[in-house]
């Protein structure tokens, strides 16, 4: 801090301390400052120190701290009140709000004290002359905070009652504390109504609409607005994330987490914030913050959980379970203060309500990196009392019944049958199944037990079932790679299961299972390259025959219809027919669609967007993408639906529908992560959702997002240019942000990889990027160098138009550092001879406008910089004219506007010919112009205001 002689410098130093993070340091520069302004003798000196003494406290985690300067403040008002300025006078008066709310959260000062408080200022406003709004604000606060219901009804009427002076809280906080009233009387809509306005941005203020996206998330969740929810939470938190004072707020969206499944981001929230767990400078966030720590520990116990590491008070390793009861056991007996003061047990009655809520979402997906945590293996426990037991007769009927309807839960439904009985309980048919898909569930390495199930069979008199499970086990072999020895064997079991059918002991259904084992052996070869493909197609076409003229009430035969024409599909796009492969295709989805076998569809589906996408179709690849989906549904692997959301994502997309581009990539995020794939395909998921929220312009969410994909994108994984693109993206978030220095270092940091690219373009609009947000940073010199190193990348492209403006931008940071005219008027210059050269050799050819255009520019900003570097000249102006009229009509906005800059130039200068001249330029130019164009009516507007001052 620099030695502070005056009441300038002592400003200057706590508006700079002002612009600092919330927190101790700040504070402890504000003492320092006090002691300061103290020495210099000046009583305005130590009010205005007093007063930013007060307000660091005020928004930082010691509140509890600004009671001693303010009581000090009062005490001097009443000694001396012509001490004050006008403005000191108002600050004090508005800081009694702040000690009323301030009082209520430390609950050692009494109720009493609070209430002869608020007498004292409805007072003290009186006398000031300011209405009783904010008095009557802050009865309701106290009234509300003990549970007087009745009184907090009517001092809130009389609150929205009285009129709104300069003592009223601004827009944005009154409508979120009316707004928390209508949660707490349960109308959930109307407070989401009251709060539209400050989510909306039409009122904002320091802490606000930080503290309404808090609030406003469960609420969210109660009414079904999941969507609102998501970004609510990712847009709100990263505002309270740099607000240390933000406590209540940070709390909501712990709580948020752990109520819509998504317990372990709440964790990392915690381990963020250590310091939230301990500080005691405002008690009523405290109190907030562990009931909603009792309660995300409470659920993660719930689920099994309770013996994980999580992040807790320092000073010692903490469990879930431990710390679910640490914070519940602080959360009440700070509450028990709180009533013990209040002489109600509102407080703990809300707290406990709020350490026991139950979720409101299984999960919802953020968007960003969040893996549901894994039960840990539960203590052993004894075994359950055999009655809870499912039957074996029930489990032979269920699986049965699924078997026959071909779920995919029949391999586990079996495999329980197995599990529950003795080989002397069950059939030799339902020993024979138990085995059949036993072998079914180990995929390639269960060929050979197979042969136990066609002996099981066997014994159970299906001759048929028997050479269809050894037709099986061929089929399994051709998969690990013996495809001679396999085709062999299904050939020889295919004639015997013909001659069994011919002979009428057997049926079609096990028949046509054998001839399918002998098309998918053949089929396997085609697709390895060792022909086959006219085999493959007659065995197909044997298994269809058979089954034609057949009433397909099995949905085993039904499957093998569908199969077949499946496998006609793959053998006609092989041969390079791409639509009667998708006709065939289409016929086989109907088939088992039709036969209630949608799930089997999906494999076709996907292989028709496929070709669909071939053919140029993209609506056709969409149809059957999302149809997959739909057929899919839960049988769907998550990696499956990470894909197939990405391909519907991306065909979205690009017909413009980017809401619902940007709902797949969430959904492909959500389901990576459920795949144990946060870090590959998640990655990739988050980065493309990161992009599609940029452009829906929702860049505090984008934010968010692509700052998770960048946690986990890498460039031997993804790609250098997935990278590049996440880092582009996420600087621009940030731009519109107006967090300017970060943009600059993520451009940075995407041009230095593309910089080692053979094709420039993009490194050198990264640099260029990156200078922009440097300038906007006010990092003049550092953005200067940026500017040069982008200016000489579009030289060596041959880009004038971006050289120029390169140019052009570090005149004016020249111009602006130690205002060096000379040097910004050279660069200026160099500008404008670029330019010049590139036009002249543009003659005749299509860039000479837009050239001309940007010469025009260069010199319209040329005559600016010389007028603001005091070296005034009209010459750049009349230049810039010149070519803005040479363009026609496409130049007459932009012409007009440099005659209206002329015109103020000479007025500034005395030349009132001139500026008359210019100015009825300007209205001769729209003499027949249409008058509710908003650009005319401004430049005619400002030409007879010219006019008038020049007569």
């Amino acid at each position: 801090m620099t030695e502070i002689t005056d009441l300038a410098g002592l400003r200057r130093e706590m508006a700079e301390n002002a612009g600092q993070p919330e927190g101790p340091a700040r504070n402890a520069r504000a003492e320092r400052l006090l002691a300061a302004a103290e020495s210099l003798n000046v009583p305005l000196a130590v009010i205005e120190a007093l007063g930013h003494q007060l307000s660091v406290y005020n928004y930082s985690s010691e509140k509890d701290k600004m009671f001693v300067p303010f009581a000090r403040l009062l005490r001097m008002w009443d000694e001396r009140p012509e001490d004050f300025d006008a403005y000191e006078t108002r600050s004090l008066h508005w800081v009694f709000k702040w000690m009323s709310a301030g009082m209520l959260d430390q609950p050692h000062i009494p109720l009493a004290s609070i209430e002869k408080w608020l007498g004292e200022m409805e007072h003290r406003y009186r006398l000031a002359g300011y209405s009783e709004r904010a008095v009557r604000g802050a009865e309701f606060s106290v009234a509300a905070h003990v549970g007087d219901l009745a009184r907090a009804e009517r001092a809130y009427a009389a609150w929205l009652a009285a009129d709104r002076d300069e003592m009223a809280d601004c827009h944005a906080c009154e409508l979120y504390g009316q707004g928390l009233w209508q949660v707490e009387r349960g109308r959930d809509a109307e407070a989401l109504e009251l709060w539209r306005p400050v989510l909306e941005g039409e009122f904002s203020c320091a802490h606000e609409p930080h503290a309404v996206l808090a609030a406003s998330l469960l609420p969210l969740l109660r009414l079904g607005r999941l969507e609102d929810a998501r970004a609510h939470h990712l847009r709100g938190l990263r505002l309270v994330r740099p607000m240390e004072s933000m406590r209540g707020a940070y709390a909501e969206h712990v709580e948020f987490c752990a109520l819509s499944g998504n317990e372990a981001r709440g964790l990392e929230l915690l381990a963020e914030r250590p310091a939230y767990f301990t500080d005691t400078g405002q008690p009523r966030s405290r109190l907030d913050f562990l009931a909603v720590v009792a309660l995300l520990t409470g659920r993660l116990t719930e689920l099994g959980l309770g013996a994980e590491r999580v992040p807790g008070p320092a000073g010692r390793a903490w469990t879930a379970r431990d710390l679910a009861a640490h914070a519940r056991t602080e959360a009440l007996a700070l509450a028990a203060r709180f009533d013990a003061r209040n002489g109600t047990s509102y407080v703990g009655d809300r707290t406990r309500a709020r350490m026991d809520r139950r979720p409101l979402a299984d999960r919802l997906p953020l968007g960003v990196r969040t893996a549901r945590p894994a039960p840990a293996a539960p203590p052993a426990a004894p075994p359950p009392a055999p009655a809870a037991e499912p039957s074996l007769p029930a489990l032979l009927a269920e699986a049965h019944r699924l078997a026959d309807t071909l779920r995919p839960e029949a391999l586990d439904a079996w495999a329980a049958v197995g599990r529950a009985a003795s080989d002397g309980e069950l059939s030799p048919a339902d020993r024979a199944l138990v085995a059949d898909h036993e072998a079914m569930s180990r995929g390639p390495e269960g060929a050979e037990l197979f042969e136990r199930a066609a002996g099981l069979y066997a014994a159970a008199g299906d001759p048929g079932e028997a050479l269809a499970a050894r037709a099986r086990g061929a089929c399994f072999r051709a998969l690990r790679g013996e495809r001679d020895t396999a085709l062999v064997r299904v050939s020889g079991l295919c004639e015997e299961v013909l001659a069994l059918y011919a002979a009428g002991t057997t049926g079609v259904r096990q028949t046509a299972s054998v001839l399918m084992s002998r098309a998918r052996v053949l089929m396997h070869r085609a697709r390895s390259g060792a022909g086959a493909a006219q085999e493959a197609d007659a065995a197909v076409r044997e298994v269809l025959s058979l089954i034609e003229g057949q009433e397909v009430r099995d949905a085993r035969l039904a499957a093998r219809i569908a199969e077949s024409w499946g496998m006609l599909a793959e053998l006609a796009g092989a041969a390079g027919d791409g639509a009667r492969a998708a006709e065939l295709l289409r016929r086989a989805v109907g088939e088992y669609v039709r036969a209630g076998l949608p799930w089997c569809a999906v494999e076709y589906e996907v292989h028709l967007a496929a070709l669909a996408e071939e053919a140029g179709d993209r609506e056709g690849a969409e149809r059957a993408l999302r149809a997959a989906l739909e057929h899919g549904g839960r049988y769907v692997e998550p990696a499956g639906q990470v894909q197939l959301h990405l391909r519907i994502a991306e065909l979205t997309a690009a017909r413009g529908d980017v809401a619902a581009a940007a709902e797949h990539a969430l959904q492909a995020a959500h389901w990576a992560d459920e795949a144990g794939e946060s870090g590959t395909s998640g990655a990739w998921a988050r980065q493309q959702l990161g992009g599609y929220l940029l452009r829906r312009g929702r860049c505090a969410e984008a934010a968010e997002v692509l700052e998770s994909a960048l946690a986990d994108l890498s460039a031997g994984t993804h790609g250098d240019g997935a990278v590049v693109q996440a880092r582009w993206w996420l600087g621009d978030c940030l731009a519109e942000l107006g967090e300017h220095r970060a943009a600059a270092e993520q451009r940075l940091l995407a041009a230095d990889i593309a910089r080692h690219w053979p094709e420039q373009r993009d490194h050198a609009t990264l640099a260029h990027l990156a200078a922009d947000a440097l300038a906007d940073a006010g990092l003049a010199a550092e953005a200067g160098r940026a500017y040069a190193r982008a200016g000489e990348l579009w030289r060596s492209l041959g880009d004038t138009r971006l050289l120029v403006r390169s140019l052009r931008a570090r005149a004016w940071l020249a111009l602006g550092e130690d205002a060096e005219a000379e040097t910004a008027g050279a660069l200026m210059a160099e500008a404008v001879a670029v330019c010049e050269r590139a036009r002249r050799d543009a003659a005749g050819s299509p860039a000479l406008a837009e050239l001309t255009r940007e010469l025009a520019q260069t010199h319209h900003q040329f005559g600016d910089l010389l007028a603001q570097a005091g070296k005034p000249d009209a010459a750049p102006f009349d230049r810039a004219i010149a070519l803005f009229g040479s363009l026609g009509a496409a130049g007459l906005h932009d012409r007009t506007g440099t005659e209206l800059a002329a015109a103020e130039l000479a007025a500034e200068l005395g030349r009132p010919a001139q500026t008359t001249a210019h100015a009825r330029a300007v209205l001769a130019a729209y003499e027949n112009a249409d008058d509710t164009d908003d650009t005319v009516r401004a430049r005619r507007a400002a030409a007879n205001r010219l006019l008038r001052r020049a007569e």
